[in-house]
């Protein structure tokens, strides 16, 4: 019963963490969004400037819909931006390209974390799809066949590992991309703070992912251990 306690205290506080994490992440965007660069560059032009000054000529900018669905596809080399970025001449938008772009300068330079995390991404996604059914099952089953139950703990320690691994590669992304904005003059004396704490804010979103899974570990281990 204490144990079960804990478990929906611990998963009301991340949740409670991640709402306002994400909240404080889509209102900076939303300011953001609002401040036109000096430089007048679109999120495209600078997700295609910064690529050229890194010597990434095999990298292409393409346009995606959605929002905050900007990524780099490390199998095609593209970097994906979003409707809010790709032709967007505001801050927001020049901090998030160039994000985007530092992940392919990772890829090109063969930073370590990043080349661990598409290791991962093989085992990562087959225990994803299958972990919430394995942990049901063995929590339904655990006074039967309690290893089903520590199989789908090992299943989840696989996600919770990819987060923490994700961690360094979101991080370094964006001192790569805030350190090139302000070394190319892209951001202004007054705009570079503001990228900064956009990419910061984005940042703290996996920051809470990777401690909510961790939490939700322990919470599932706990019920393993407590299962007599």
């Amino acid at each position: 019963m204490y144990t079960s306690m804990g478990g929906w205290i611990i998963f009301g506080v991340i949740a409670l963490v991640s709402w306002l994490v994400q909240l404080n992440l889509t209102r900076k965007f939303e300011k953001y969004s609002k401040v036109a660069i000096a430089s007048g560059l679109t999120g495209a032009q600078v997700a295609e400037k910064m690529l050229k000054e890194n010597g990434l000529y095999d990298v292409s900018v393409t346009h995606v819909s959605g929002t905050l669905t900007d990524h780099y596809n490390p199998a095609t080399k593209t970097v994906n931006l979003s409707d809010e970025v790709y032709s967007s001449y505001s801050v927001a938008a020049a901090a998030v390209a160039a994000h985007e772009c530092g992940h392919a300068v990772q890829h090109a330079r063969a930073y370590a974390p990043l080349q661990l995390r598409s290791a991962l991404v093989p085992a990562v996604s087959f225990s994803s799809k299958y972990v919430s059914w394995i942990l049901l099952a063995g929590m339904l089953l655990i006074n039967i066949f309690p290893y089903l139950l520590l199989l789908g703990i090992v299943m989840f320690a696989m996600t919770t590992i990819f987060s923490f691994v994700t961690l360094p590669v979101e991080i370094d992304a964006s001192r790569r991309a805030t350190l090139w904005l302000q070394e190319a003059g892209i951001t202004s004396p007054t705009e570079h703070p503001m990228a900064v704490s956009a990419l910061r804010s984005a940042a703290y979103t996996y920051v809470s992912a990777a401690l909510g899974s961790l939490a939700t570990l322990f919470y599932y281990l706990m019920i393993f251990l407590d299962r007599r």
